[in-house]
C-alpha cells in the first residue's frame, strides 16, 4: 500500500520505517530540511535500537523515501499518518498547533482518490472530528483560491472532495528503547473510526503484523485488533498511560512506607506481582517516571476532565507522588552526607529510561537543579549522552566520558537510569577513586551485596 507519514519523531519515523520494512511504499515528510537530508543518507536522527538498520534496508529496497514536500506526500499516500508532536502547554493541555497545520495542509493538497487520514499523534479526545473539520477548512480555502476573478464559485466540487477521505484514530503504544520491537510484536492494534472502508484499509495495512509474519515468536495467535469509535480509541491511549503511571506512583508510595517500617519493596513487589490480577510489570520502585508520554498524557487527561466538570483526584495524586519521588534521591544523599554544599555528586545515567537519548522531563534534570541549588558539584555519565554530545537543556553538570572518570573524587554516586551497562561496571575500582564510596540506587537496579563487597555503602529505595 502507498503510505505517507507526516512527522519523523519517535513515533513517525519508527512507524514509517517499520511499514516500509514489511513491504509498503512509504514516504516520510518532515519540514526540517537538515533532518530530511540526514534520513536520506540512511542515518536516524534519534537513538532507537534497530531503527537505523531497518531504515537502511528499506532505502536499499526502494520502499521508503524522505521529503519535505507535503503536497508530494499527500499525492503519494492512500493512507496519511499525522505523527507530529503534541507537546504540553503550561496549563497541562496538549499543544495541537502542529496537528492543525498538517490537517490544514492535507486539505489544501487533497486531490482525486480516496484517502484515509490517520491520527497517530496523541491528541485530545474529540480530535478525530476536529481534524476532519480542519481538513475541510483546508479544502474550502483551496476552492476559494481556485475561483478565477469574476468567475463562478467552485463550491460544487467541495462535497465531492470531502467525500473522498475519512479520519481514523490509531493510537501508538510504543516504548522508547524498544519501539521497533513493539511495532512488530504489539499487544493489540486499536482502530477508531466510523467508516467500514477506512477500517478495512487499516486492517489490510497491518495484516503482516497482525499475522505475526515479522514477530519474534511467529507461533503466537494473531494480534487482537480492536475497532472502536473515534473518541474511545483516543481515550484508550490516555487511559493506558495514566494507568501505568499510576501503578508506578503506587509502588513508589509503598516503597516510602517500606523505608519507614523496615520492609523491602522489591520483595513486596514480587509478592503482589504474582497475583494475576495485578501482574509484575511497572512495579519497580525508584525515583519516578518521566519522558515525553506519561507526564504529558496524564496532565492532558486531567485537563480534559476539568474541561468537562470532573476532578480526576486519583490522577492528580499520581502526579503529586511522582513529583515528590523525584527528590527521594536528594533526601537520601542528605541523610548520608548531611550537608551537600561543597560535595561532589556523580549521576549514573541522564536519560529518562535506558536505550534512548531522550532527556525530556527526565528525573535527572530535577536532581541536577536541586543539587546545584544546594551548592553541590554535579558530574554525570550516560552511555548515549556522553558519546553523542546530545546535551540539550543540560546545565550545571559536567558530563564525563566514562564511569571511572565520573567516580573520581566523588562523595556519592546516584544511579538515575538503569542502563544494562551499569550492572557490569568495575565498582571495586570506582570505590577506590571516590572520596566517600556511597551509592544511592535510584532504580533498585544493582545488587546490594555486590556493591557492599566492592566497598560501597549501598542505599536503595524502599529497601
Amino acid at each position: 500500500m502507498r503510505v505517507c507519514v507526516i512527522g519523523t519523531g519517535y513515533v513517525g519515523l519508527v512507524t514509517g520505517a517499520c511499514l516500509a520494512h514489511i513491504g509498503h511504499d512509504v514516504i516520510c515528510i518532515d519540514n526540517n530540511e537538515e533532518k530530511v537530508k540526514l534520513m536520506k543518507s540512511g542515518q536516524s536522527p534519534i537513538f532507537e535500537p534497530g531503527l537505523s538498520d531497518i531504515m537502511q534496508s528499506a532505502i536499499q529496497s526502494g520502499n521508503i523515501q524522505f521529503s519535505s514536500d507535503l503536497a508530494a506526500g499527500v499525492a503519494h499516500g492512500e493512507i496519511l499518518f499525522i505523527a507530529v508532536g503534541t507537546p504540553p502547554l503550561p496549563t497541562g493541555e496538549s499543544d495541537t498547533r502542529y496537528v492543525e497545520a498538517v490537517a490544514r495542509g492535507i486539505g489544501t493538497n487533497l486531490n482525486g482518490g480516496y484517502k484515509v487520514i490517520v491520527n497517530k499523534s496523541t491528541v485530545p479526545i474529540g480530535s478525530g472530528d476536529w481534524v476532519r473539520m480542519i481538513v475541510l477548512d483546508g479544502i474550502a480555502e483551496r476552492q476559494k483560491v481556485l475561483v478565477p476573478a469574476g468567475g463562478a464559485p467552485a463550491e460544487d466540487k467541495l462535497p465531492e472532495i470531502a467525500s473522498h477521505f475519512d479520519v481514523v484514530s490509531n493510537p501508538e503504544f510504543l516504548r522508547e528503547g524498544s519501539a521497533v520491537y513493539d511495532t512488530f510484536n504489539p499487544d493489540r492494534i486499536v482502530l477508531g473510526g466510523n467508516s467500514p472502508r477506512a477500517v478495512e484499509m487499516m486492517k489490510e495495512l497491518y495484516a503482516p503484523i497482525v499475522e505475526r509474519k515479522f514477530a519474534a515468536d511467529k507461533s503466537l495467535p494473531p494480534v487482537p485488533v480492536l475497532v472502536t469509535d473515534l473518541s474511545s480509541a483516543e481515550m484508550i491511549k490516555y487511559a493506558a498511560n495514566a494507568f501505568l503511571a499510576t501503578k508506578i506512583s503506587f509502588i513508589n508510595e509503598v516503597a516510602n512506607i517500606c523505608d519507614r517500617v523496615g520492609a523491602d519493596v522489591t520483595q513486596v513487589a514480587k509478592g503482589i506481582g504474582l497475583d494475576s490480577r495485578i501482574g509484575n510489570k511497572f512495579l519497580q520502585a525508584g525515583i519516578g517516571w518521566g519522558g515525553s508520554c506519561f507526564p504529558k498524557d496524564v496532565s492532558a487527561l486531567i485537563h480534559t476532565a476539568d474541561d468537562y466538570g470532573y476532578e480526576a483526584q486519583l490522577l492528580k495524586s499520581a502526579v503529586s507522588v511522582n513529583e515528590r519521588q523525584r527528590l527521594i534521591a536528594l533526601e537520601k544523599l542528605q541523610q548520608v552526607l548531611k550537608i551537600l554544599k561543597g560535595k561532589t555528586v556523580g549521576l549514573l545515567g541522564l536519560t529518562f529510561k535506558p536505550d534512548t537519548d531522550d532527556l525530556r522531563d527526565a528525573p535527572a534534570l530535577n536532581l541536577i537543579e536541586q543539587l546545584n541549588r544546594l551548592g553541590a558539584k554535579v558530574k554525570a555519565y550516560d552511555p548515549i549522552i556522553s558519546q553523542t554530545g546530545m546535551r540539550h537543556g543540560l546545565s550545571g553538570v559536567l558530563v564525563e566520558t566514562d564511569a571511572e572518570r565520573l567516580a573520581d573524587s566523588c562523595d556519592a554516586l546516584v544511579l538515575v537510569t538503569e542502563w544494562h551497562q551499569f550492572s557490569t561496571l568495575d565498582y571495586g575500582k570506582m570505590a577506590k577513586l571516590m572520596n566517600n564510596p556511597v551509592i544511592i540506587d535510584g532504580r533498585n537496579f544493582l545488587d546490594p551485596e555486590t556493591l557492599v563487597r566492592a566497598g560501597f555503602q549501598y542505599v536503595g529505595v524502599g529497601r
